[in-house]
């Protein structure tokens, strides 16, 4: 089995050893090639999408699936009108899937704040509530960029080191546990595998 994860850049790559890791487990013996297939202006729509996804369903190292993942800051007004957005571009293509970070990839590194602490050295207190309502006034990444700032570590935050350094030691499950549209995305991968999917 091989899946194409279509995805914004090197933040979200980052993320994929992290999730590959976490579906060893549930997906012992039958484990997918995850393949990102970064998009460093974003994820395309319309045309260019469909061909992208058409592309790598088919050929001779064809993917049985392709997944895009993306962001719904700054582009979107809804986890509901990206998705919306995306599935147009793809028609009748039952092998593609899509999934978003709401309200960008950094809702998804809130649930590690000890560990943000930890690397930012300082002491600010975490957004509270649902990691994915951390809203577009003052989005997930900002938050994280404001305790590297305040703190005394030696860099500002970076997001595609940043990120590897928080998700380095943790468990996905607890961030899993927190965020619905993160937990879409996996229970996506484990269906698709023909495995139970997480409650």
């Amino acid at each position: 089995m091989k899946i194409s994860l279509i995805i914004e850049g090197k933040t979200e790559r980052v993320f994929v050893p992290k999730l590959r890791k976490y579906l060893k487990i549930p997906l012992q013996g039958k484990l997918p090639k995850l393949q990102p297939v970064p998009q460093n202006h974003g994820i395309p729509f319309g045309d260019k999408l469909d061909k992208l996804v058409n592309n790598l369903l088919s050929g001779r190292d064809a993917s049985d699936h392709v997944i895009a993942l993306t962001d719904v800051y700054p582009k979107f007004s809804s986890a509901g009108n990206a998705k919306e957005k995306i599935r147009q571009s793809v028609k009748n293509q039952d092998h593609f899937h899509v999934h978003v970070a709401q309200y960008e990839f950094e809702a998804w590194l809130l649930p590690y704040w000890p560990q943000i602490q930890q690397l930012a050295k300082h002491n600010q207190s975490a957004p509270s509530g649902n990691p994915e309502m951390v809203n577009h006034n003052k989005p997930p990444s900002m938050r994280i960029k404001e305790i590297f700032r305040l703190g005394n570590g030696r860099d500002d935050y970076v997001k595609a080191r940043d990120a590897s350094r928080i998700l380095k030691n943790v468990d996905l499950n607890i961030a899993i546990q927190q965020c619905p549209e993160l937990k879409s995305l996996v229970n996506t991968i484990l269906s698709i595998c023909g495995d139970q999917t997480i409650p």
